[in-house]
C-alpha cells in the first residue's frame, strides 16, 4: 500500500474523529476511561480488531488512559490501513469514557 500524501491525510483524519496526526509520520488517539479494568476491556478489542486487520498498533497503557499510534512500517508513515483500522477501532463502543 502506498504512503499517503499530507493532503489526503488530512482528508481521511477529518473522517475520523478523535484522532491526531504528527505530520506525515502517525495517528493518534487517547481514551480515559473509568477504571483500568475498562482501558484493559477496549484494548482487548482493539487487538482482536488489529489482528483480523493483519495491522498492530502501538498501544500505551497508563492506568485508566490508553493510547493508540497507528502507522505503517513497512511504508514508515501512513497508508490507508492507518485510516482503515482507526474507523474501525472508533466503532468500538466506550462505556463511560471521554477522548481527550
Amino acid at each position: 500500500m502506498a504512503k499517503l500524501l499530507q493532503e489526503q491525510i488530512a482528508l481521511n483524519l477529518s473522517k475520523i474523529p478523535g484522532w491526531s496526526s504528527e505530520g506525515s509520520r502517525y495517528i493518534e488517539r487517547t481514551i480515559t476511561f473509568a477504571d483500568f479494568r475498562q482501558a484493559l476491556a477496549f484494548v482487548n478489542q482493539v487487538g482482536e480488531f488489529a489482528e483480523a486487520a493483519n495491522h498492530h498498533p502501538d498501544i500505551d497503557i497508563r492506568y485508566n488512559k490508553v493510547t493508540i499510534r497507528l502507522s505503517t512500517h513497512e511504508e514508515n508513515g501512513l497508508t490507508g490501513k492507518d485510516f482503515a483500522l482507526a474507523q474501525k477501532l472508533n466503532s468500538i463502543t466506550l462505556p463511560q469514557s471521554k477522548a481527550i
